[in-house]
């Protein structure tokens, strides 16, 4: 079962990122140790796209090996 949009959102605002808004349901989520940032698009009740947990997967598993160096 997919996770929902909300939830990915709370993982990234746990983990200590920022969001700026952007077009429509859009928001670009960056943390200022990784380079790049997250586009994550859609109502926070919609169910959350394969590509959008596994953009917020690989993030957050990145920033756990930059913070164990």
């Amino acid at each position: 079962m997919p996770k929902k949009i909300k939830e990915l959102k709370s993982l990234l605002l746990k983990a200590g990122f920022s969001y700026e808004s952007s077009k429509g349901s859009h928001t670009k989520w960056f943390h200022p140790l990784l380079t790049g940032k997250i586009t994550l698009s859609g109502k926070d009740g919609n169910d959350a796209k394969p590509y959008q947990e596994k953009d917020v997967s690989n993030a957050l598993q990145k920033l756990e090996e930059i913070k164990k160096e």
